[in-house]
């Protein structure tokens, strides 16, 4: 079970571990790499991405974002975390469950998991979808302001 923390990151299945925002990159692969195999990835404006995949799930991280021209540092370590749904698996329920506050995000229709969350979900974290289901949920650290000179 993957458990969405958005004011902090995501918690892994069994005992990996939590990603947390802000971590480094090579802390944030060893604790991906402990449930899968991790792979490269590539997110505009971030200095680091990769992926990985968990029973039908993708999880993509990526972190030190950058301004346009990659001078400024806007935002150190993990920065957002995405978990999609394999497409193919994306009609029926998940079959790992990705929770947040209790709700299986993926284990329910759409319209259950929106009514059970409400209007409360965190300005950090993104659901989305096309259909009967959620497809992909993430969660971003947040921004900090640039400094004034």
């Amino acid at each position: 079970m993957f458990e969405l923390l958005p004011e902090s990151g995501l918690r892994l299945p069994g005992r990996a571990g939590t990603l947390r925002l802000g971590m480094d990159e090579r802390a944030a692969q060893w604790a991906v790499a402990t449930v899968a195999d991790v792979r490269v990835g590539w997110v505009c404006g971030a200095r680091w991405a990769f992926t990985a995949q968990y029973r039908g799930l993708r999880l993509d991280a990526y972190g030190d974002i950058t301004d346009r021209r990659g001078r400024q540092q806007h935002t150190s370590g993990l920065t957002g975390i995405g978990l999609t749904r394999d497409p193919f698996t994306a009609t029926g329920p998940s079959a790992c469950p990705v929770v947040l506050c209790g709700i299986d995000l993926f284990g329910y229709p759409t319209a259950e998991v929106s009514d059970a969350l409400g209007d409360s979900l965190p300005s950090t974290l993104r659901l989305s979808g096309d259909g009967l289901y959620f497809t992909a949920v993430s969660v971003h650290a947040e921004a900090v302001p640039a400094a004034i000179s």
